[in-house]
């Protein structure tokens, strides 16, 4: 293995790590090496997954966390320290769909369900996160990861999709001001923009034939993405081969962007 992608003494914290894109990059954080630490809203969900790392070797603890809850994203990062011992890597993946017909239909109600989960959990995941690595590296202990799952909405017109855009655009700011901020502390933030990706949460989009129809014939590699699709850039960004990469969007969409 090259050296700097194991991460062997590495705790990686993905949220939204009991399915989909946070899985699959859980998954491949493990086989390199890293300790985890799963957030999810499902109990269940998150014994299962645990179930399913467990092959790898590696320590792995779950937490049921509303991330949209500032408290709890504080007491869980505590908890997470507590059993683990530090947090190295920060994966804020957990997120939810929009749901609207029209812009129209899009009340106040629906606009805040989606930016408490997408973008003000972010921001208390990553915001505790960042000051557990500063206080560290403080100690003479520098250096963090800080990434951030966006999305291609975040650069194209998610049409009736406001809402879950604007919180994909907020989130790639944010972590571009975090990268400015937190670099004197070895601490880097990136953003990754997942394309069109098949997960549970997807399918019931991804099951149109229409659509499917209309956007898979514009993916140059002619496939959806995969969870597991994930897992190299996971590795690459909690590594210390990413050291000076920093203040990035990492779109990774089979090439739908540029065709």
């Amino acid at each position: 293995m090259y050296k700097p992608f194991d991460l062997a003494g590495k705790v990686a914290l993905v949220t939204g790590g009991n399915g989909g894109i946070g899985l699959g990059m859980a998954e491949a954080l493990a086989e390199a090496g890293a300790d985890l630490c799963l957030w999810g809203t499902n109990a269940k969900k998150n014994e299962a997954a645990k179930a399913r790392l467990a092959k790898a070797g590696r320590t792995v603890e779950t937490l049921v966390v509303d991330v949209s809850d500032e408290g709890a994203a504080e007491a869980a990062l505590a908890e997470t320290v507590k059993r683990l011992g530090r947090v190295d890597a920060c994966f804020a993946n957990a997120g939810v769909t929009g749901r609207a017909k029209s812009m129209f239909d899009l009340d106040g109600k629906e606009w805040r369900r989606v930016l408490s989960v997408n973008l003000d959990g972010a921001f208390f995941t990553l915001r505790v996160a960042a000051k557990h690595m500063v206080a560290r590296a403080e100690k003479g202990d520098p250096g963090g990861r800080l990434v951030g799952v966006a999305s291609l909405a975040a650069r194209s017109g998610a049409a009736r999709n406001e809402h879950y855009a604007a919180t994909k655009g907020g989130l790639v700011s944010m972590l571009k001001a975090m990268a400015v901020e937190f670099a004197r502390y070895g601490i880097t933030a990136n953003a990754i923009l997942p394309g069109w990706i098949e997960t549970e949460m997807t399918a019931p989009t991804f099951a149109s034939e229409k659509f499917a129809a209309n956007v898979l014939p514009r993916i140059p590699v002619r496939r959806w993405g995969k969870p597991a699709d994930f897992g190299g850039i996971a590795v690459y960004l909690a590594s210390s081969a990413s050291a000076y990469h920093t203040g990035d969007e990492i779109l990774i969409d089979g090439g739908y962007w540029v065709f």
